[in-house]
């Protein structure tokens, strides 16, 4: 039996960014993705357990690539995690106005259950989402000024409970 798949985005997901004294928007990648990064004080280290007891597989889905397992999965007390293997990031949206994850996304849980979480999920890519994909997906939009909280965990984990695994 496969397990579902959770595919985590960082920015705006598991890094708040927006709100007093923070950027709408990181000011560059390479010192957003530092581990020096002032911002990284807003990660939620409780959140580690709580994904790790969610009993799938823990996917990131994020601009920051292994360097999510660099930075972000020691705060949080996780282990290297596998990497989704995404596009070079080229702005939110395409002409089609899919988010730039949901094509690969979709092609890496290759039928099985998945749940993405992400601060820009929209309309097209929930849409495309289940036109494409024959298994059970839940796309999870949390509000990147607060990012993931025990409520958004809460509410995978009852979605979780109510899919079946795949056989594979």
């Amino acid at each position: 039996m496969s397990r579902p798949i959770l595919f985590l985005d960082v920015d705006g997901t598991l890094l708040p960014f927006g709100g007093p004294g923070m950027p709408a928007v990181p000011d560059a990648p390479e010192s957003w993705t530092a581990a020096s990064n002032p911002h990284l004080a807003r990660v939620d280290r409780r959140l580690g357990p709580l994904l790790a007891g969610l009993g799938c597989e823990l996917v990131w889905a994020t601009a920051w690539m292994h360097d999510a397992n660099e930075v972000i999965a020691p705060l949080l007390g996780l282990p290297h995690l596998p990497v989704a293997d995404l596009p070079a990031y080229d702005g939110d949206r395409g002409a089609d106005d899919l988010q730039w994850k949901t094509r690969p996304l979709v092609r890496i849980a290759d039928g099985r259950p998945f749940v993405w979480v992400d601060d820009v999920i929209g309309h097209a890519d929930r849409w495309w989402v289940e036109l494409e994909h024959p298994g059970a997906a839940l796309l999870h939009q949390v509000q990147p000024a607060v990012g993931v909280t025990s409520t958004d965990i809460a509410t995978i984990a009852a979605w979780l409970r109510d899919v079946e695994p795949t056989v594979g």
